[in-house]
């Protein structure tokens, strides 16, 4: 009859093949030894008390079962909770959990966690409108609600420190979301006799010991609290504290619970006041003989009726005397000490039931409110009762206890026989009516009409009623032969009675019951309490004579309500009927505690004491009422996967109930022995024993036949090699033979050839010789003749070579000697004509006329010019409008271009292959661009000729000047001439200022050329404007900005004199991007002055060198207006007024542009919004084509220039505005992407912030006071200083919020591939295992939604996200560290929890794919990731592990040192056997378990969740070395964002 090793220590009883009290009680030791508190029997879960602290009550664990049915996990109290919260949301009906056991089994512990699992799990299935959010209010008010109960209804007893005194029935409500909205707590049969006497070594009430301790020195002495031993109430048992337990901390406790329901401190006083004035009423001395005395001096009685609110006179007069009416007269009598006591006890009793009353009211009215009533849709019940209790002497208490129980043992017998009916009926199988034991006469021999509790009644309504009376009516009324099998006398007593109970026969004492049911104060002392000047104690005296009467707290029933005196014994049956009525109507599930031990040491099993709980909680009924059916119940598949081989291969499939058939008929050869269901299989005790003996036998028949094919295989493998090798050895000797016989024949062979090689060879050296000897002979002939031809031809060649040398040598000598003749006779002959023209000047050079005749010529020269000027001002107007008109049309061009770029912007690729503009008209602009370009080139030259011919004016009329100067020194001149003189004069004077008008008319000064003039001449107006239009032209036609150029200045004949700057043309089709213009121009000094050119330095300069070339056109003009003081062509243009400026004209004053683009706010925050966030094209990132730091970090950086500039010139306001606007535009931008999309932006973003951020920090260090007091904008200071504070932490905190999003995102993702990854993956060939097992493995593949190869890529998701944008390696140490945390953690705990895969395969298979983790975190510099995964490795070699001796789990733990003994004995216990492999001993889990018993504190069963909506912590990282200076980058496709590059380009000039 014993059960096979499979099913030994199996988490359902049910699930043993032999179901018996010996193989149950075997079970339940066998699991509490390997530290296993949960144990399923059907629908029962049993709870052995541990006794010690275990680790299976965390927030993981909560949420490890979470959304899991029940059996999927092993048994727990969690499973049970998560299966009624299903069946509420499956089936719509309520749900009630019934917690029972004997004082300290551990139900007030149990309910405790039911009601916390409930508040703090979370719905894993949730609706569509509800969301969780964590705990609310009202679960935070439910969970308050178990410290304020435990204060005031718990206390220490011999069997538990922490024992409930009354039974509790907890409804949690819900709405039509399943969320939790409120609860209800119902109480039954407060234990009010514990007040005022407790046995020996046990407490009163915790909430008396928690007010001495813990309430404030001043209340104290009040009050008079100064210590326990103080009060005869919390002496008695000798006992004043908890080992373990600080009752000043718990008073704390229960303050802050009774504020969160709501309850205020001055009504928590009131409560207090009261509960010591009662501790003063214990202590009320009664002395006398005969009549009780109180005096009237008694301190306990002076603060206990100042307390109360009642006179002290009235409340002594009572307490001593009793007063009894009759029809005429009230007759006052004194009382004895012994019945002054028990009234003064009653009193106490009294206010102390009522306060109980009372705060359980408030704490419905707090939790369960009308407005919460009209919303609740269902709820889930939690009943924490007394066990069944069956002392030495049993009393009053102990009779509702049992009655109790008998009530609900009859429900739960019901119950079961009802599911076991369902179920019958439900799988359609045939089936007899199951006998089960029907407590139903006991318990209306117990609250019949004329049962226990309605004799107690009648007798205690007698004023003259006693104990005896009430039991000699017991045996007159019982005693019948109907009630003996439930109602017996026993032998030796007649004050006692016997009742046999469902769990044992019961004999109880008759003493007390009548004043136990009665439990009322006498009038005179109710009246005298009701009319008390306690206004508190009004209220509560009155709410709980409404609550026991069943009424409400309306006003008109309150004087009527309070004086009604229910029996106790009426009012429990009342609610118990009430409770059964709730239970009935809802879906129960049982928990059944156990006491394994009287003396509450840890992990000690007492299995008497066990199997007495088991009878009582009606466990074993269970069981024996599934053994009168069909107790073992398999489902197809199981069946099949489990006794597959037991029928031939050629009858497997996929029709399961088919093959069940199959290997049932040929298995089983009793039909009556198993029913076929519809889903599954039902087998009679012991037959599951049969079918494991079957499957072993099958299993040991094919290993033995494994075993013969094998030996089969190895002999036929030696015949093999064996018979291989005489086959190679005669193959060998045939071997040596042949080569023997080939080499005989190689060695003659060889020999015919050698002696035909060797008479060859002396024939051939015999010719060789002589045709030797013959050739020496002809080469020395030949070579003679040679030698004297060669003689002959030098000596020639000698002759002929001297007589060249020598006929040139005279030659020369005659040509120079003639020319030297012929210079000397030139010579003479022009010295002679020189002199004598010299002579006649001279003489010329002294007449007046000759002036005149200069003068007059000078004048016509002067006019001719004049037209000439004029002229060429009509030519270049020509020429302006031409340009003019050439602009407007290829800007009309441009225009057309733009908009039909923008409406085929899908065809850009295919318009990229072909031209844009046709041919013809290609072909026309190129024409006109060829004639515009001569023309200027005209133009040129024209001015060039003009220019030169000023030139030889001013030559001319320097030397007219020098000629005047020399006569007027040295001519002497006569009176007559003066006049003459006077009028050349004033006509030189004439003529000057004509030349000043023309100069200044060709944009030149010149009042300070000097005499003799050899420098450079600047450019006139025609080719200044024709330049300058040209430029604007070029501008126009290839680039968007309008500042955007290039220039070349040069010399393009390499003489002293410079031409104009010339502008370097580009085709139309080729724009100039910003980044590649390489030009040299000069810049105009910003602040130019009108003053003449100095031509002296001009003339030491050949030509102007380009300066270094930037990334912008005005560094050149910059440059070149430092180095060179003189003004260029340009700024000889501005000279000339016109009607469109140049480009060195708008960045004359950049200060004024950057202001003037600085003030359009509006537009400038519209640009940085729009365009450069929310409609940014982030670049994708590419680790093979890594983008440059400017094309990531350009965002940042146009609004770390745009912010700087608004600081250096005083816009403080304007950048607070902007700066809030891009942080709240980046956040949304970061926040409003989920899913996989996150990846991306949030990356780049980051990177970016803090590279805005290091630029705000550089920016802070260079803007100095100075700067702004130089700006008269010193006021403005410390409104900036608190800016830039403000601003860097809202960017830091920026940042984190972005981290904080992208993580959530990433472990959002990253969750859900995990467990299919890690644990459920299998790529490891040769190790592949499944979990529905290997039979269905076979037949159907499947594998998880997630492969480790999915994992990895989104791991180089994120490398490569943040190596491509440019996020600091500590932000990516972080961020993977995390991830990879979550990894480790998530499976590891997965891993603890799933016993099926617990199993040495699947532990190589998860190695395996941690180490492709481990490989990814080294190839990617990550060693401190797979730190993260030590504890999964570990378990995974755990598992691997040999386990067969006590030296194997030293090493175990050698080697899992990491893992803690709960972590070790939970693997080792859900360890699965492979088949054939020894199975781990019972002694080796227990070694196991004491040591978990051992380190109990620091000792830990899951890892500390990571929780999806924590990011982690994050490190700001250091601040970055951005380049101020730098390149500023925009790229191309930013095509609105004028005011920003416009911005950018006047920085850096």
């Amino acid at each position: 009859m014993r059960n096979p090793p499979l099913l030994e220590g199996t988490e359902d009883l049910t699930n043993l093949s032999y179901l018996n009290e010996p193989a149950v009680l075997s079970n339940i030791k066998t699991r509490y030894s390997h530290c296993n508190i949960y144990t399923y029997s059907g629908i029962v879960l049993i709870a052995a008390n541990p006794f010690a602290r275990v680790n299976l009550y965390s927030q993981d664990i909560i949420q490890a079962y979470s959304g899991r049915r029940r059996g999927e996990l092993e048994p727990h109290l969690f499973a049970i909770a998560e299966d009624a919260y299903r069946c509420m949301i499956r089936d719509e009906k309520n749900q009630t959990i019934v917690v029972s056991g004997e004082s300290g089994a551990g139900k007030t512990v149990s309910a405790k966690f039911i009601m916390r699992y409930f508040a703090t799990a979370d719905d894993s299935e949730p609706s569509d409108n509800s969301v969780k959010t964590g705990m609310s209010e009202t679960e935070e008010q439910i969970l308050a609600t178990n410290p304020i109960m435990e204060a005031f209804g718990n206390a220490k007893t011999t069997r538990n420190d922490n024992s409930s005194r009354f039974g509790k029935f907890t409804e949690i409500q819900f709405d039509k979301e399943r969320n939790i909205i409120g609860a209800k707590i119902r109480t039954y049969l407060l234990e009010r006799s514990r007040l005022v006497y407790q046995p020996e070594l046990e407490r009163n009430y915790h909430i008396f010991y928690q007010l001495v301790a813990g309430a404030p020195p001043s209340e104290k002495k009040e009050l008079d609290l100064q210590s326990i031993q103080q009060f005869h109430y919390l002496k008695q048992g000798g006992v004043q504290t908890i080992n373990g337990v600080d009752d000043a901390a718990e008073f704390e406790i229960t303050q802050r619970s009774l504020s969160t329901i709501g309850i205020s401190v001055q009504v928590q006083w009131y409560i207090f006041r009261l509960l010591a004035a009662l501790l003063h009423i214990g202590n009320i001395q009664v002395t006398g003989r005969m009549d009780s005395v109180i005096s009237d001096d008694d301190p306990s009685l002076i603060i206990a009726s100042k307390v109360l609110g009642v006179p002290a006179s009235e409340f002594k007069k009572w307490l001593i005397k009793k007063q009894i009416t009759t029809r005429s007269e009230k007759i006052v009598s004194n009382l004895k000490p012994d019945q002054s006591l028990v009234v003064r006890d009653s009193v106490a009793k009294y206010i102390y039931s009522s306060l109980f009353d009372w705060l359980v009211n408030n704490i419905n009215a707090s939790l369960s409110s009308e407005a919460i009533a009209s919303q609740i849709h269902s709820f889930i019940g939690v009943l924490d009762i007394y066990g069944f209790e069956h002392f030495k002497k049993n009393s009053f208490e102990q009779f509702c206890i049992n009655y109790a129980n008998e009530k609900l043992q009859q429900e739960f017998n019901q119950h079961v026989f009802k599911l076991e009916q369902e179920e019958y009926v439900r799988e359609k199988i045939d089936w007899k009516f199951i006998e089960f034991s029907d407590n139903q006469p006991c318990i209306e021999m117990i609250e019949g009409k004329l049962g226990v509790l309605s004799l107690l009644d009648e007798e205690s309504r007698m004023p003259s009623g006693s104990d005896q009376g009430w039991c000699n009516k017991l045996f007159t009324q019982l005693g019948a032969e109907k009630h003996k099998k439930w109602f017996t006398k026993p032998r030796f007593s007649n004050s006692a009675f016997t009742i046999s109970h469902y769990a044992h026969d019961v004999t109880y004492e008759c003493e007390g019951f009548l004043e136990k049911n009665r439990d009322t104060l006498p009038d005179e002392l109710l009246n005298l309490i009701k009319n008390s000047d306690n206004e508190f104690l009004e209220e509560v005296l009155m709410t709980s004579a409404t609550l026991g009467a069943g009424g409400s707290l309306s006003e008109d029933k309150r004087k009527s309500v309070i004086n009604r005196k229910p029996t106790l014994g009426s009012i429990f049956k009342g609610s118990l009927i009430q409770l059964m009525d709730t239970i009935n109507s809802t879906n129960v599930h049982y928990i059944r505690c156990l006491k394994p031990n009287e003396a509450k040491h840890p992990w000690v099993f007492d299995a008497p004491m066990v199997l007495g709980q088991l009878r009582a909680c009606g466990v074993l009924e269970t069981i024996r009422i599934s053994c009168a059916g069909y107790p073992s119940r398999w489902s197809f598949p199981e069946f099949v996967e489990r006794y597959y081989m037991l029928v031939n291969s050629s009858q497997w499939g996929f029709d399961t109930q088919k093959m069940c058939s199959a290997i049932l008929e040929s298995s089983i050869t009793e039909p009556d022995k198993y029913q076929v269901g519809l889903t599954k299989i039902f087998f009679r005790a012991g037959l599951l024993a049969y079918m494991e003996n079957l499957r072993t036998s099958k299993l040991n028949m094919y290993a033995t036949l494994i075993q013969k094919n094998m030996r089969r295989f190895v002999c036929q493998k030696r015949y093999q090699i064996v018979r291989r090798a005489a086959i190679k050895l005669q193959c060998l000797t045939r071997k040596l033979i042949a080569e023997k016989a080939a080499r005989v024949i190689r060695e003659d062979r060889s020999a015919v050839l050698l002696q035909t090689f060797m008479r060859g060879y002396v024939q051939r050296k015999k010719y060789v010789d002589a045709r030797n000897h013959v050739l020496r002979v002809q080469c020395a002939v030949r070579a003679k003749q040679a030698r004297v031809a060669f003689q002959n031809m030098r000596e020639t060649n000698g002759a002929t070579k001297i007589q060249q040398i020598w006929r040139g040598v005279q030659a020369r000598r005659q040509f120079k000697k003639e020319l030297k003749a012929i210079v000397l006779t030139q010579s003479c002959i022009r010295r002679n004509k020189a002199r004598k023209e010299l002579a006649a000047l001279k003489a010329e050079a002294r007449s007046v006329n000759h002036l005149k005749e200069v003068s007059y010529r000078l004048e016509g020269k002067v006019v001719e010019l004049t037209r000439a000027l004029d002229l060429a001002h009509q030519q270049n107007k020509s020429f302006d409008s031409q340009v003019a008109s050439l602009e407007s049309q290829v800007r009309l061009w441009r225009e057309r271009f733009e908009s039909s770029q923008q409406s085929k912007s899908k065809e850009i690729a295919h318009a990229a292959e072909n031209p844009t503009v046709p041919k013809a008209e290609f072909e026309t602009l190129k024409a006109a661009n060829v004639e515009l370009q001569s023309k200027y080139n005209e133009a040129i030259e024209k001015v060039r000729s003009l220019d030169q011919e000023i030139h030889k004016l001013t030559d001319s009329l320097a030397k007219s000047k020098e000629e005047i100067h020399k006569l007027a020194a040295t001519a002497k001149v006569k009176p007559e001439d003066s006049e003459t003189v006077l009028a050349l004069r004033r006509e030189n004077q004439y003529l000057k200022e004509q030349l000043a008008q023309l100069s200044k008319a060709t944009g030149r000064d010149t009042s300070s050329f000097p005499v003799s003039s050899k420098g450079l001449s600047p450019p006139t107006s025609n080719s200044a404007t024709m330049q300058n239009t040209h430029s604007v032209n070029a501008i126009n036609n290839h680039t968007v900005d309008k500042y955007e150029s290039a220039y070349s200045f040069g010399n393009s004949n390499g003489t002293k004199d410079m031409l104009p700057h010339k502008v370097i043309a580009l085709p139309p089709s080729v724009p100039i991007p910003h980044h590649n213009v390489k030009a040299s121009a000069p810049k105009a000094n910003r602040n130019r002055s009108n003053s003449t050119p100095d031509i002296a330095a001009l003339e030491n300069v050949a030509l102007f060198k380009p300066q270094k070339t930037t990334n912008s056109v005005f560094d050149n003009f910059d440059n070149h207006s430092r180095n060179n003081k003189t003004m260029s062509s340009d700024d000889w243009a501005r000279r000339v007024a016109r009607a469109r400026p140049s480009i060195h004209s708008l960045v004359e004053q950049p200060e004024v542009e950057i202001m003037h683009i600085l003030e359009d706010e509006e537009g400038l925050q519209e640009e940085v919004l729009q365009g450069l966030i929310k409609n940014i094209k982030i670049p994708s990132p590419s680790l093979s084509n890594l983008p440059m730091v400017k094309e990531v970090m350009f965002p940042a950086h146009l609004i770390g220039m745009l912010t700087t500039q608004m600081w250096k010139y005083g816009f403080v306001k304007e950048s607070e505005r902007l700066m809030i606007n891009v942080m709240q535009a980046i956040q949304q931008q970061s926040m409003a992407i989920s899913g996989d999309d996150t990846i991306i932006p949030c990356a780049y973003w980051l990177s970016n912030v803090h590279e805005l951020l290091s630029m705000i920090c550089i920016s802070e260090q260079e803007i100095t006071r100075e700067e702004y007091a130089a700006r008269n904008n010193e006021h403005l200071w410390s409104e900036y200083e608190q800016l830039v504070s403000t601003v860097k932490y809202e960017l830091e905190c920026l940042e984190y919020n972005i981290f904080h999003v992208w993580m959530k995102s990433l472990k959002k993702q990253l969750n859900k591939m995990i467990i299919p990854a890690i644990i459920e993956s299998q790529a490891l060939p040769g190790f592949i295992t499944n979990d529905s097992g290997r039979f269905f493995n076979k037949l159907i593949g499947s594998g998880p939604t997630f492969s480790m190869d999915d994992l990895l890529l989104l791991f180089n998701k994120i490398w490569k996200a943040m190596s491509c944008y440019y996020v600091e390696h500590s932000v990516v140490r972080q961020v993977m560290t995390e991830l990879l945390k979550m990894v480790g953690v998530t499976g590891f705990n997965d891993l603890l929890m799933r016993r099926n895969f617990c199993t040495w395969k699947r532990a190589m298979q998860i190695q395996y794919n941690i180490t492709r983790i481990e490989e990814w975190c080294k190839g990617h510099e990550l060693p401190e990731g797979t730190l993260q995964l030590e504890h999964l490795m570990q378990a995974t070699k755990l598992l691997q592990l040999k386990k067969a001796s006590h030296n194997d789990i030293e090493i175990i733990y050698d080697v899992c040192w990491m893992l803690t003994p709960t972590q070790v004995q939970k693997l080792v216990q859900n360890y699965q056997i492979a088949d054939y492999e020894v199975p781990v001993s019972p002694d080796l889990i227990k070694a196991i378990a004491m040591r978990v018993a051992a380190n109990e504190k620091n000792d830990t069963l899951m890892l500390d969740a990571i929780s999806l909506e924590d990011a982690g912590s994050f490190e700001t990282p250091e601040i970055r070395d951005v380049d101020m200076e730098g390149d500023r980058y925009l790229p191309g496709w930013l095509v609105s964002l004028s005011r920003l590059k416009s911005l950018m380009h006047l920085v850096v000039v």
